[in-house]
């Protein structure tokens, strides 16, 4: 049984604009970026990976031709992300932007061309050919769209979902959910599967926010065993200083005040931590914004 065409259009304009919102999501980041001046810590391989993927999809509607719902939204991402790169590479550091520019070297230039190269060598006829590229980007969607597991892994150890963008997630989910139907309607199991795989990892981040969504933030164990320790090596050295008399008197002050500088700098180990869970998140997020 046929498809309907006006479905399938319609379905994949929904894909279009769902994705688009999507590609979208990095522009507070960016305009963080460049009121700044400075990237702020933040990662360029997700906006690599973004560009690599587009460019990937683009090539395989080409090869099977009338796939041009694929080819506008993954133009766009081109356009978008290599805007996001651009911006990057003027306000990142200089070891930072060396890496960028060698990883936009080898894969969106060099890894793109022996795709080229190996489907035309390898694959002399238009199906084997689409068959050969349409694996390549199942497995290459497949690994980016499997990038939210850092996210499931943050939230099951703090038991918090302060670090999931659950309004990103919803998006992306979508996304999925309307790529994948895409897919199905027109038997295209190399748009369907990558689809299918995001639309699973997207459905356990909503129900871990569901199930974790009024907890408080829970410390991480690590940095809190680490405090414990530091605290109880300190009481030891309060008891051994109180016996001494008026020297221990002064080491007890002395003990109070590092106790504070140690408390500080633990709360500060806090938050850079949870900062940087907070970017990779982001970044793993981010890094999803495919089709």
């Amino acid at each position: 049984m046929g498809h309907d065409p006006r479905l399938v259009f319609a379905v994949g304009l929904l894909g279009n604009l769902v994705s688009f919102c999507c590609f979208l999501a990095p522009v507070p980041t960016f305009y963080r970026v460049c009121k700044k001046k400075t990237t702020e810590g933040f990662q360029s391989l997700p906006y690599v990976a973004a560009l690599f993927t587009s460019m990937l999809w683009i090539f395989y509607a080409y090869i099977k031709t009338g796939e041009i719902l694929l080819i506008t939204i993954n133009a766009f991402g081109c356009f978008i992300e290599t805007v996001y790169l651009v911006i990057y590479i003027i306000y990142c550091p200089k070891k930072a932007r060396y890496f960028t520019l060698k990883m936009i070297f080898l894969f969106n230039i060099g890894v793109i061309f022996l795709v080229i190269l190996l489907t035309h060598v390898l694959a002399k006829e238009r199906t084997a050919r689409i068959e050969l590229l349409g694996w390549i980007c199942v497995v290459l969607s497949t690994s980016v769209f499997a990038a939210p597991l850092s996210i499931i892994k943050v939230v099951i150890r703090t038991k918090s979902v302060e670090f999931m963008p659950i309004t990103l997630s919803l998006l992306l989910t979508v996304s999925a959910i309307m790529w994948m139907a895409y897919g199905i309607l027109l038997r295209d199991i190399y748009v369907t599967l990558p689809n299918f795989v995001g639309v699973t990892f997207g459905t356990i981040q909503i129900v871990l926010y569901l199930i974790y969504r009024k907890n408080k933030p829970v410390k991480d164990e690590k940095v809190t065993d680490q405090k414990d320790d530091v605290t109880n090596n300190n009481d030891e050295n309060a008891d051994t200083s109180v016996s001494d008399g008026n020297e221990g008197a002064n080491t007890g002050v002395d003990i109070e005040l590092g106790e504070k500088k140690v408390e500080k700098h633990v709360l500060e180990a806090e938050k850079k931590q949870d900062q940087t869970e907070l970017n990779k998140t982001k970044e793993a997020a981010q890094l999803r914004v495919t089709t």
